[in-house]
């Protein structure tokens, strides 16, 4: 009577290692890219550039918001990301005093690596194409540049972070 115990005993772990055997394997999460994604970044600032017709919220990568809400931004630590997503401005269908945004227009970006960009204030520019960051090229990013002159006292960065 024993060995029946046993046999049944042995027999039922192995239909139960079987069951496992072809149980469903979860797939491994993908890992995210390291500067795409900025659509599950979180809000640095918000501008509105009147000369332009456009709206931005301004986003950050860890680092970023990190730095921002420390209150260390000048200068922005290396591995700082930032995002601008650019929208048109439209005026809100049922509020015509409110400007809201309209079409997407682009997503841009800067990347802090003071080795990597210092003949450009240690910021690299680059815009996303989907998911993808393209890193501008040395004129584009010139032509980005000479306009961040301006804030050379802020680190080259016009964002003023509205962090709580």
């Amino acid at each position: 009577m024993k060995s029946l115990f046993m046999a049944a005993g042995l027999a039922a772990a192995a239909l139960l290692n079987l069951g496992n055997a072809y149980a469903e394997t979860p797939v491994a999460k993908a890992e995210k890219p390291v500067h795409g994604e900025y659509r599950d970044w979180r809000v640095l600032g918000v501008s509105h550039r009147t000369e332009k017709n456009t709206l931005r919220a301004i986003v950050g990568n860890d680092k970023a918001i990190e730095a921002g809400r420390a209150g260390k931004i000048n200068p922005w630590p290396d591995g700082a990301i930032i995002g601008k997503i650019v929208w048109k401005e439209r005026p809100h269908p049922n509020w015509p005093s409110a400007i809201v945004p309209g079409e997407f227009a682009k997503a841009e970006a800067m990347i802090k690596d003071s080795k990597k960009f210092p003949e450009t204030g240690g910021w690299g520019f680059g815009h996303w194409e989907g998911d993808k960051l393209v890193m501008n090229t040395k004129e584009q990013s010139a032509e980005c540049f000479a306009c961040h002159t301006a804030v050379k006292d802020a680190d080259y960065v016009f964002t003023i972070p509205a962090l709580p």
